[in-house]
């Protein structure tokens, strides 16, 4: 349901990623109905950034784009021209890149204090690690995440099948710290700097563990507790057709109704009783295996179980529970035509009727947004017959 006015309307943001968190995160703050303008080089120096696919972070619907050569004094003095009138800066960049751009932090609080300016990076802006390169599982990493997962042989651990450390503890991470500060801003009048690390975001996804670990001394890892395993009833399980079900029965009527429906029933006085476990999961294990995945969903899954059914990503593609909540929408690609992404799905935001019109990277708003900013026709075209705008 659209609401009345999207939460983040008249909120400008200029964003300097191309992928990863950052990007994440405008995605996020442009459903929410911020205007995100993409800040990218002119076609000769693009292949210095990576250039995601067009479908890739929802296909850039919403979001504009300028093409700067910031090397160049005459493009950098009009991206401050841009940064005057903003409310948000992101940018991704090593700790110290915008600086020596002339766009850093202190750059653009000169031409606009009530700027709020936000650097996403890996592991910070200071630190031993600040200078790191890294991606998604490096993160996940040294914050503890694979280290508490189930692991493959040989205690190998896993490759996580979603980019929680991109999404959650950078991109989630970041929007929640933009939208905060401007909350700030109406209260203070002035901007300020966010320092996003990534790093930092997932120890707040494992803050559960963490916390156990500094206040006990307890050493958390792969089956140490009901959340990483350590009983029957919180687990995966194989079924007839070689498919999958996930199991977490936690409360103890739910552990009652899984094991009556498994007919195990002479486990229902162990449900935390580590000495039998192993046999508890034999026998789950067993039961599992006598139907198909979707014969135990639709028997148990409205049944008070906490049993899903583990679904590949072409199979939730056509789950009636997303469908009824309107997850999927059209998107329309001039080069590319009609095809389906991901709507806006997170609470409150806003989700239009009809096709969505997806970005195209190949196009530029750069002379309408530096006329915008009040820029002549003279000083635009001097920039672009150098090469410094596209």
């Amino acid at each position: 349901m659209s609401s009345p006015l999207p939460a983040l309307d008249g909120v400008r943001i200029l964003d300097f990623s191309t992928v990863g968190p950052g990007s994440r995160c405008t995605r996020i703050l442009a459903d929410y109905g911020a205007t995100v303008v993409k800040v990218g080089v002119p076609p000769k120096k693009a292949r210095l950034q990576t250039q995601p696919a067009y479908w890739a972070y929802s296909a850039n619907r919403g979001l504009r784009q300028v093409r700067l050569d910031l090397k160049d004094d005459g493009a950098k003095a009009a991206f401050l021209r841009l940064a005057a009138t903003a409310d948000v800066i992101l940018e991704s960049f090593r700790p110290g890149v915008v600086d020596r751009l002339g766009v850093g932090w202190g750059d653009i609080r000169k031409v606009n204090p009530r700027i709020i300016y936000c650097s996403t990076s890996g592991y910070g802006q200071t630190g031993p690690s600040a200078s790191w390169a890294g991606h998604d599982i490096n993160y996940l990493a040294v914050g503890g995440y694979l280290a508490c997962s189930e692991p493959g042989p040989g205690g190998k651990p896993p490759i996580p099948g979603a980019t929680i450390a991109d999404s959650t503890a950078g991109g989630m991470h970041a929007a929640l710290a933009i939208m905060a500060a401007l909350m700030r801003r109406e209260k203070s009048g002035e901007g300020e700097f966010l320092d996003v690390s990534v790093a930092d975001g997932v120890l707040t996804l494992m803050s559960l563990y963490i916390d156990q670990h500094l206040a006990t001394g307890a050493e958390p890892g792969p089956r140490h507790d009901v959340l990483t395993g350590r009983y029957a009833y919180y687990d995966t399980y194989a079924c007839a057709d070689g498919k999958w079900v996930a199991v977490g029965a936690i409360e103890p009527q739910f552990y009652a109704n899984l094991c009556n429906a498994l007919g195990c029933e002479q486990w229902l006085a162990h449900q935390n009783d580590d000495s039998v476990q192993e046999q508890v999961r034999a026998d789950f294990a067993a039961a599992f295996e006598r139907q198909t995945r979707d014969e135990w969903a639709a028997e148990l899954a409205s049944a008070d179980t906490c049993l899903s059914p583990v679904y590949e990503i072409r199979e939730l593609a056509q789950d009636p529970q997303y469908r009824a909540r309107g997850a999927f929408s059209d998107a329309r690609h001039e080069a590319e035509g009609i095809f389906q992404q991901l709507a806006p799905v997170l609470a409150g935001q806003d989700r239009a009727e009809g096709p969505i019109a997806a970005g195209d990277s190949s196009k530029s708003d750069t002379e309408v947004l530096l006329r915008d900013a009040g820029l002549g026709t003279d000083e635009i075209d001097r920039l672009r017959e150098r090469g410094a705008i596209a």
